[in-house]
């Protein structure tokens, strides 16, 4: 989940990106389409071609869940870290207007270069 008084998701491992969509896709309006997808436990972050999905599994059985959806209109910027020699996790600050700054520390897997790539060209 997206806490918005943490403003962090952390040890986001990247997912198969049909499996995210199998999570979101009663929520995806028409020509919409997920571009990637990670995972943390129970939770997951979607990335689409319109928004940001987070999705908080709640409860012991899983069944209740926490979506928060962040339309790209609203970020401002966003700064990448990239994973090094011995810090092995990249980290995706996004700045978004009324509400500040969002932390997603993703496994060094992840391709953090592609998917700052399609931010861009979604908010430029």
């Amino acid at each position: 989940m997206i806490d918005f008084n943490n403003k962090a998701l952390f040890k986001l491992k990247p997912e198969d990106k049909n499996i995210g969509y199998q999570h979101v896709k009663e929520l995806l309006i028409d020509g919409e389409t997920v571009i990637d997808s990670y995972v943390s436990m129970r939770d997951r972050v979607v990335f689409t071609n319109k928004r940001i999905i987070s999705i908080n599994v709640q409860g012991l059985t899983g069944t209740k869940k926490d979506y928060t959806s962040i339309p790209y209109s609203k970020i401002q910027a966003y700064s990448v870290e990239t994973a090094g020699l011995l810090d092995l996790d990249a980290e995706l600050d996004i700045f978004l207007s009324g509400l500040g700054k969002i932390r997603f520390e993703l496994k060094g897997s992840s391709n953090i270069v592609g998917l700052c790539k399609a931010i861009s060209e979604l908010i430029l």
